[in-house]
């Protein structure tokens, strides 16, 4: 038998010239309290930051980091490599940067970690070390084209909060640097640690990875058709009526196929998809906010039945609508 006390789970953020800060310490500040809130005997994270040279790392707010340890000293597999990123303001819109210190030593030391987290455009330097080829990854909506049109071999996804591929994480804007380290924390001590850090924090409680990183409304471009606004206008007010293309494209007076083209061109998407994932939202929320039972959901939000509500669900948050309301259920203030 093997009595050698455990040793906290090592946890490696690469850090370099104009990170985000958020990246760093949104993730290194869960993972301490994670440790203080696990029972005595139950090992936590050893953190450490570490860069291409120890002294002041200066982030992209201007905060510097105080980094002592190297990355030359960190050969060993980590458990758990969280990589950070850093995004500039080009001319045409955000661009992501890819240290490449970081880089070459992802690239060394990346076999042997257990697993390795990318937050925000942090995707962008783990992919340019060669990580996550074969794999499926998120990073910021604003830069997931230039991350596929960088490297083809990478599975881009542009809407999920966080996506697991493997012992590969990655998850999306800044923020959601959090949810993927509730995420990992719930991996490795289970949900009731994950759940209790986000009480403790105030944090909206844990968001499941395959949620949207933006409302429906602001995840489809806008178009120009006066009548095509107006139509998603009604869409949002009537989902529990007939919203089948047929029926929406009796309203404009068009063919079938015709407003299933013209819909795609203005949104950027199909009209039974932009329906679903508007009920789905509208499910969310009341899951979250209401105490309807499940039939009322369905019906509320055009599903029609509570079958067709969890096969949605487990399509598209990969869970079901029960577990959702346990999970995210905001509680209702008593104001008598």
């Amino acid at each position: 038998m093997n009595d050698a006390p455990r040793l906290p789970h090592l946890v490696v953020i690469p850090v370099f010239p104009g990170v985000n800060a958020l990246d760093v310490t949104g993730p290194a500040e869960i993972l301490a309290l994670a440790g203080r809130l696990l029972p005595p005997g139950r090992p936590g994270y050893d953190v450490r930051v570490c860069a291409e040279r120890r002294g002041p790392v200066a982030t992209f707010s201007g905060v510097p980091l105080y980094v002592t340890d190297t990355l030359a000293e960190q050969r060993v597999g980590p458990d758990t490599v969280l990589v950070p990123g850093r995004v500039d303001l080009g001319p045409d819109g955000p661009v992501p940067q890819v240290d490449p210190a970081v880089v070459g030593w992802l690239r060394e030391v990346g076999s042997r970690a257990g697993r390795i987290a990318s937050v925000c455009a942090g995707a962008h330097v783990t992919a340019a070390a060669g990580l996550l080829d074969g794999h499926r990854a998120t990073t910021h909506w604003a830069t997931a084209e230039r991350l596929a049109a960088d490297h083809p071999a990478v599975e881009v996804d542009a809407d999920p909060v966080f996506i697991r591929s493997g012992r590969m994480w990655t998850s999306a804007g800044l923020t959601t640097s959090m949810d993927l380290t509730l995420a990992l924390v719930a991996e490795d001590h289970g949900d009731d640690l994950a759940l209790e850090i986000a009480r403790v924090m105030v944090m909206y409680l844990q968001r499941p990875g395959g949620q949207s990183q933006f409302s429906v409304p602001l995840a489809h471009r806008a178009g120009g058709r006066a009548d095509l606004g107006d139509l998603r206008r009604w869409i949002g007010e009537h989902l529990e009526a007939d919203l089948s293309v047929p029926a929406l494209a009796a309203q404009l007076a068009m063919s079938e196929r015709h407003f299933a083209r013209v819909f795609r061109a203005e949104t950027g998407t199909t009209p039974g998809m932009y329906v679903e994932a508007l009920r789905v939202e509208a499910a969310r929320r009341l899951l979250e906010r209401s105490d309807h039972p499940l039939p009322g959901v369905a019906r509320a939000c055009g599903f029609g039945s509570v079958e067709t509500l969890h096969r949605v669900f487990r399509d598209r948050l990969s869970t079901t609508p029960g577990d959702y309301r346990r999970r995210f259920r905001i509680p209702v203030k008593n104001t008598d």
